[in-house]
Parts: C-alpha cells; structure tokens; sequence
C-alpha cells in the first residue's frame, strides 16, 4: 500500500512540474544562422550580426546579438530572443549577404529557429 501512495506521489509530481513548464516555457527562444558560401559550402569564421530593424541593420548600430563568429560547420547560435523577425548581417572579407537574405522569418517561440544564408 505504501508503494502505491509513492507511485502515486511521484506522478503527481512529474504530472504538476510538466503543467507548469508548460506554462512557463522552459525552452527559450533562438536562432541558429548557418553561413554558407555561393557553393553551399560552410563557411567558417563568418561574422554575424542581428539587429532588431532595418534602420539599424543599414547603419551598423544597436547590435542586439553578436557579433558572433560562426564554427566549422558555419554555424552560430543566438538565444534568447523575442518572437519577432531580425536583421541578420554576415560578412566574412570581402563577401557578405547585403542586398540578400537579410531579414529572418518571425521566429517561433520556443524553438531553435534555423536559417541559412549565402554570403557572396
């Protein structure tokens, strides 16, 4: 009977913390940029930037992530962010994405949010 009474304790528990995870949201919201170059190669060592408008995105001001470096696999990762959409600039020497694939898609809460841009 004690057993029973235990069992049944440690899934109400499991079953009130699941409840209310969901309602908190434990998982934040990010994005993962994935910088390849003109031949869908990953390019490694790529700066980007995220800025929250057009405005600041064209003027190089008021960064609200990065710069960050992308990995080997031309990836980086920013988390933490509003549901929203962004302005994403990449530059890597004398190649950048400007005049194309600079804004993202509206993010969706709670998921890691993956793009791809070609810088050229």
């Amino acid at each position: 009977m004690r057993t029973f009474q235990s069992i049944t304790l440690v899934f109400f528990l499991l079953l009130s913390a699941s409840l209310i995870a969901a309602d908190f949201q434990i998982l934040s919201t990010g994005m993962r940029i994935t910088v390849l170059s003109r031949l869908g190669n990953p390019v490694e060592n790529a700066k980007v930037t995220v800025y929250d408008n057009r405005e600041d995105y064209e003027n190089e001001e008021h960064a609200i992530a990065g710069p960050a470096f992308t990995d080997a696999k031309g990836r980086v990762t920013f988390k933490n962010l509003e549901v929203k959409q962004y302005y994403v600039q990449v530059i890597k020497g004398d190649e950048s994405n400007y005049g194309d694939a600079e804004q993202t898609g509206k993010l969706i809460k709670g998921k890691l949010n993956k793009f791809n841009i070609v810088i050229q």
